[in-house]
């Protein structure tokens, strides 16, 4: 089950810098998680100041 970010996401960068498989980049109007690179490590959402990563 891979994790998502929401629209709380103030695109700080914390969630890119703690992801060890490099599954998160920058989109549009925010960060995105590639599901199919996410291991479900939960680092991200466990490091996001915003609490803006939920798990799908």
């Amino acid at each position: 089950m891979a994790h998502r970010i929401t629209d709380a996401c103030v695109s700080c960068g914390t969630c890119v810098e703690n992801c060890p498989v490099e599954a998160i980049s920058q989109g549009d109007t925010q960060y995105v998680i590639d599901a199919d690179v996410c291991v479900d490590c939960g680092a991200c959402a466990a490091n996001c100041p915003a609490d803006a990563i939920v798990a799908e």
